[in-house]
């Protein structure tokens, strides 16, 4: 009986093993089929360019999306470059960017930072810059549960009254005390926007705080300038390292010291914040506050990680709807026929009573405004690198693993009919 036994088990054995190689082999084979069908693709046209450096020289411009823009126009909506020894694939078109972060997503899902970005987003701890994986999902769950989802956003309702409150009646007033004077509105917008984010962050605006790391009092324009400006100026820092990887190992001291004394006074801040947050007990803020949130349903996470993620929330939105609103305004400066459409369709829905959010389904215009403002002004225009981690395609044209694939929105997506001259 026992030599049976094993003669059974030994027979399942090799039955078993026959069937995984069967498997295995039409796996591999398919896999190959699927390879040899991306490697037979063209490659991606290149930018011609010089050795070693090769297009550096060529992206001088503050702006550098508007030279991927010409580029776009020469080479089509996808396009290669070299950034020092590092190639860089550079999507210029929504068709190209849609096939990369959907269709092909699960090939080009791993973000890459600069030298800059790493130490500012404290290694990926942020939504924006994160990887697609378990934090991801994570702390980008909570986002959308404690401040961007529907339910939040109507318990956050009282913040957005009360913003569009205080800059009209600023307004209103700058324009009955100086008739004569223009008017700053960023200056106004600016100061109120970020109360805002300072209440969702931690239910209450701030007029001061007390940095101990720092030893200083700061003001609310000066704890604006370490937790927005600085960031963004750091945003965009360049480490020449960043195209010569292999040189890594040289130090770029100045480079070091400016990042790293605004990463830690950022963190010094907002500790100070969250300190100070802390210690109210329901009397002077608002429970219901994103910093509240995130203590209460991802106790996985680091007091850093934690600290990273409530600064997000900050900086967006203090900074981007800022940038996207100037723009909207200097337009309907430009066009004054919009203008007057845009107020007359506002007139027509609230007459002299106030807006209300209620009404915004009764105002296509304004939101054909706002639309064709963040198609042409993008509040993001260049977005954090991604490597392809196996060979995929994209637009028709094969990528090969290991390349950085960078998406740029770009006015060569939007110089289409605009919305001036539909009107």
């Amino acid at each position: 009986m026992a030599f049976f036994s094993m003669i059974s088990i030994l027979l399942g054995f090799v039955i078993s093993s026959f069937i995984f190689i069967f498997f295995f082999k039409k796996l591999l084979s398919f896999s190959r089929k699927n390879m040899s069908e991306v490697s037979t693709l063209p490659s991606v046209p290149v930018v011609p360019g010089f050795p070693v450096i090769g297009n550096l020289l060529q992206l001088k411009e503050k702006k550098p999306h508007k030279t991927f823009t010409r580029w776009s126009e020469i080479y089509g909506p996808i396009y290669s470059i070299k950034m020092g020894s590092s190639s860089l694939i550079v999507l210029n078109s929504t068709e190209t960017a849609k096939e990369a972060m959907v269709t092909r997503f699960s090939s080009i899902s791993t973000r890459k930072l600069s030298n800059a970005l790493t130490v500012l987003t404290c290694d990926k701890s942020m939504v924006a810059t994160s990887d697609y994986d378990d934090f991801h999902k994570l702390v980008k769950r909570c986002l959308l549960n404690g401040l961007l989802g529907a339910n939040a956003q109507k318990r956050k309702r009282h913040y957005r009254d009360a913003l569009i409150e205080n800059v009209s009646s600023k307004l209103h007033a700058h324009a009955r005390d100086h008739p004569q004077e223009p008017v700053n509105f960023r200056a106004i917008f600016e100061h109120e926007l970020f109360g805002v984010a300072l209440k969702q962050a931690f239910g209450k605006d701030v007029e001061s705080i007390y940095v101990k790391e720092l030893g200083v009092t700061l003001s609310k324009d000066e704890i604006f300038k370490v937790l927005v400006h600085d960031m963004m100026e750091g945003a965009i820092d360049v480490d020449w390292r960043d195209f010569f990887p292999y040189l890594k190992w040289i130090p770029n001291k100045s480079f070091e010291a400016r990042i790293q004394q605004k990463h830690k006074r950022r963190l010094a801040v907002m500790n100070a914040l969250i300190q100070d947050r802390l210690k109210q007990n329901g009397s002077e803020s608002d429970d219901d506050c994103y910093l509240n949130f995130l203590m209460s349903e991802a106790k996985t996470l680091t007091k850093e990680q934690i600290a990273i993620l409530v600064w997000e929330t900050i900086i967006e939105t203090a900074d981007t709807t800022l940038v996207t609103t100037e723009w909207a305004i200097y337009e309907l400066a430009k066009h004054p026929s919009v203008q007057d459409r845009l107020c007359k369709e506002i007139q027509n829905v609230c007459g002299g009573e106030k807006f209300k959010e209620e009404q915004l389904s009764q105002v296509p215009y304004l939101n054909g405004v706002f639309h064709e403002t963040l198609r042409k002004y993008s509040p993001a225009p260049l977005v954090p690198i991604r490597y392809a981690h196996e060979d995929t395609q994209i637009g028709g044209y094969h990528v090969p693993a290991g390349s950085e694939v960078h998406r740029v929105i770009s006015h060569f997506e939007v110089h289409l009919q605009s919305l001036v001259s539909k009107s």
